[in-house]
């Protein structure tokens, strides 16, 4: 069952609640998304960790509910 691209933000929000994020639904199937995160929780840490904060967030959904999700993440 595709995951809507709200409920990807709204996990995000929790662990991150500063992130500034746009969603977009690549393939419009729902299961095919890329994110751009924004968060000062980023500072300093390499983009490796800055990645897996943000799939840490959505609670083991990669690869289940949620197919494929490209991440671009940057400090403000």
């Amino acid at each position: 069952m595709p995951m809507p691209a709200s409920e990807i933000e709204r996990m995000i929000k929790k662990a991150l609640p500063d992130a500034e994020i746009v969603i977009t639904d690549l393939a419009g199937d729902g299961d095919h998304y890329s994110a751009r995160v924004v968060s000062e929780a980023f500072r300093g840490l390499s983009r490796v960790r800055q990645h897996q904060l943000v799939y840490e967030a959505l609670g083991g959904q990669m690869g289940g509910a949620l197919h494929a999700l490209a991440l671009e993440t940057t400090t403000p």
